[in-house]
């Protein structure tokens, strides 16, 4: 199937320190490609890419599971860590779930863990019947564009596939009991106002971790997909910013661009 307009997996090789951009649970790199565009014209070297099942139609998900997802970028991951001297992660929402599982795993090769309204723990009360739900019903409505943000939108489906949401609701369990191995480094960026992920989930997060340096910030006036929302460029400053401090970067990358 032919990947929709903008929802495009994007790379740029930079310099010697690298970010992974993990996108969200029917999402695309579009959700994310401002921000991974802001790293790189900062000379970073960059890889967003596009998760299985994911960025064509709703029912190529039906095929697919976390296991395919994590696949994709812990392969990605792999190939910074070939290139680069210094990894961060970065996520949205599932892709802040990946994230926080790619920390807990690789550990001290992750530098730090930058995570927007991260995805733990799928709250309909009407989740514990997908396992058998999801053989009757194959979708239902959809998750994509929750933005405050007059004329923005996300590239994503307008359905769930039912049988990926199970696989989903399993992940954010899998996820949860392993946060207490993510050590690094974490900036935590959350909307108040979230139609999709509940602020507890990052409150979860920051709660069960077990890294030392911790920062959580508010995104006041955005909803979900905030990377496309009014506090977009706060999220962009702020995470440059993070990789400055533990890399050292902002001096000699701004440099090189001029900015």
């Amino acid at each position: 199937m032919p990947v929709l307009p903008g929802a495009e997996p994007f790379r740029h090789d930079g310099g010697d320190v690298g970010v992974l951009l993990c996108h969200g649970f029917t999402g695309s790199p579009q959700s994310l490609r401002p921000w991974a565009e802001y790293l790189a014209e900062r000379g970073l070297t960059v890889s967003l890419p596009l998760l299985p099942g994911h960025g064509t139609r709703w029912q190529d998900m039906q095929l697919t599971g976390w296991e395919d997802w994590y696949a994709e970028v812990d392969r990605a991951l792999r190939e910074l860590l070939g290139r680069c001297t210094k990894v961060f992660v970065f996520g949205l929402s599932m892709g802040g779930a990946l994230s926080l599982r790619l920390a807990a795993r690789h550990g001290d090769a992750i530098t730090g863990v930058v995570v927007v309204n991260p995805a733990n723990k799928v709250h309909d009360p009407l989740a514990v019947t997908l396992p058998v739900v999801k053989h009757f019903v194959r979708s239902t409505p959809g998750i994509a564009s929750d933005i405050a943000k007059p004329g923005s939108a996300e590239v994503g489906y307008d359905r769930v596939p039912t049988r990926a949401a199970d696989s989903l609701r399993k992940f954010l369990q899998l996820v949860d009991g392993e946060l207490p191995q993510v050590t690094q480094p974490l900036l935590v960026l959350h909307s108040p106002q979230d139609h999709v992920v509940p602020p507890v989930d990052s409150a979860r997060v920051l709660a069960r971790v077990s890294s030392t340096d911790l920062t959580e910030t508010l995104l006041e006036q955005s909803y979900h997909v905030a990377t496309l929302d009014h506090d977009a460029e706060q999220i962009f400053a702020d995470s440059y910013a993070f990789i400055g401090r533990l890399a050292g970067t902002s001096d000699r990358e701004g440099a090189a661009t001029g900015g």
